[in-house]
C-alpha cells in the first residue's frame, strides 16, 4: 500500500471524529506518547486507559499509536537512543558499550524474568526513563498541532454547512 495514501485516510479518519478539539488531540497526544514506549504488547491497552481517564478521544489514541507504528524499522535505534538518555540521567554518564548487554527475544517476551531479574533493573528502567523524556516533547507538540488541525477543520465544516442567508 502506499505510505502517503495510508497516512491521508488514517488523518481523514481522526479529522471526522465527533469530538472537541481538545479531546481528540488529547488522544493523539497520548498515543504517540505511548508509541515511544517500549511496552510491546501494552501499549494500545495504556492508550486507551489513560485517554479514558483524561477523558479524551480513544479512538485518536489508537489512531495515533498506530500512525506512530509506522516509523517501526527505526525505533531500534530510537529505543538505543532511549537507553543512553535514561542510562545518562540516572548514573551520570553515558553507557560504555551497549553491546555488553545480553537481551535475548526470551527476556523481552517474560515479563517476570524482566520485573525479577537483572534485566529491568540493567536495561528496562534506563530505556523507560529515556523514552518518557524523549516522548513528552513530541506528545506536547502533536497536542498543540492536531488541537489547531481539528479546529480548523470543524470551524470549515461548520461554515460550509450553514445555510446562506439571502439579502
Amino acid at each position: 500500500m502506499n505510505l502517503r495514501r495510508w497516512f491521508e485516510e488514517h488523518s481523514l479518519r481522526l479529522l471526522a471524529i465527533r469530538d472537541t478539539p481538545d479531546a481528540i488531540a488529547g488522544g493523539v497526544a497520548i498515543g504517540m506518547f505511548f508509541g515511544f514506549t517500549p511496552l510491546f504488547g501494552l501499549k494500545t491497552v495504556g492508550a486507551i486507559i489513560l485517554a479514558w481517564l483524561t477523558r479524551s478521544n480513544i479512538l485518536a489514541a489508537v489512531l495515533a499509536g498506530a500512525m506512530h507504528d509506522l516509523v517501526l524499522p527505526f525505533m531500534p535505534f530510537v529505543y538505543v537512543w532511549e537507553y543512553k538518555l535514561g542510562y545518562w540521567m540516572i548514573f551520570g554518564e553515558w553507557p560504555r558499550r551497549l553491546s555488553t548487554i545480553r537481551v535475548r527475544l526470551a527476556d523481552w517476551r517474560n515479563w517476570i524474568t524482566l520485573l525479577r531479574g537483572t534485566t529491568f533493573l540493567t536495561v528496562g528502567k534506563p530505556l523507560l526513563l529515556g523514552s518518557a523524556v524523549c516522548a513528552a516533547p513530541v506528545a506536547g507538540l502533536s497536542f498543540f498541532i492536531t488541537k489547531f488541525l481539528v479546529a480548523r477543520h470543524q470551524r470549515r465544516k461548520k461554515a460550509a454547512a450553514a445555510p446562506t442567508q439571502p439579502v
